[in-house]
């Protein structure tokens, strides 16, 4: 159990920092993991940017994922999930829409804050305050293994257990807190877990940024 997700990142910050990192940049999955992810930006240091990916909710389950919409707008599917709910072709279109115009709709938000970052020949560590169905966290690595970047590690402060496999089939590193067998929810494993808004989530980005930039200008003025 975690007091708060200031906590969860910090106790994950301390797992990272055991491994070498050839130009960390940290990618946090809105808005939760934002909270994780800016501790982590400062603790290692590294830059922080934002992987944006929604869930595509079942008809009348919201929280069975029948997949993801990742920041390119691609749909990745369970097809198993998708043929035991028997959800129809023009269902799934319309949410895979919906979730994308929310897509674009942060993106705009964020990118008034910060440009995307780099991810080419860098380390790049995915990061949210924990993974449910996988469906996101999936959906994201799909987007940043497109920019070609050097390792991706993911890095969460719990998980279930029955998604890490998947998970980890699809990164080259994968760096877990908890992983209990009763498994309901990831709000379930920290004592306070508020939903933040936009005005926050884009507020960590924006003062995450301008320390990455500072931190660089004093870098470049020492050498």
């Amino acid at each position: 159990m975690f007091r708060d997700r200031e906590e969860a990142g910090l106790l994950l910050a301390r797992e990272l920092k055991k491994r070498r990192w050839s130009d960390p940049v940290v990618l946090a999955i809105p808005r939760g993991g934002l909270v994780i992810g800016a501790v982590l930006a400062r603790e290692l240091p590294a830059e922080l940017d934002v992987v944006l990916a929604r869930k595509l909710p079942a008809p009348g389950q919201p929280e069975l994922a029948l997949g993801a919409v990742s920041e390119d707008g691609e749909a990745i599917l369970n097809p198993s999930l998708v043929h035991l709910v028997a959800a129809e072709r023009d269902y799934i279109a319309r949410e895979v829409e919906r979730q994308w115009a929310e897509i674009r709709r942060r993106q705009a938000l964020y990118r008034k804050v910060r440009p995307p970052a780099r991810l080419s020949g860098r380390s790049v560590i995915v990061t949210d305050d924990g993974i449910a169905t996988g469906s996101t966290m999936l959906a994201a690595l799909h987007a940043v293994r497109a920019q070609q970047p050097t390792e991706v590690v993911v890095a969460v402060p719990v998980a279930s257990p029955d998604r890490l496999p998947e998970i980890r089939r699809h990164c080259d590193a994968l760096i877990c807190l908890l992983a209990p067998e009763e498994f309901w929810a990831v709000g379930q494993f920290y004592e306070e877990f508020p939903q933040l808004s936009d005005a926050e989530a884009t507020a960590l980005l924006a003062e995450a940024w301008q320390t990455f930039q500072e931190r660089s200008d004093m870098n470049q003025k020492a050498t």
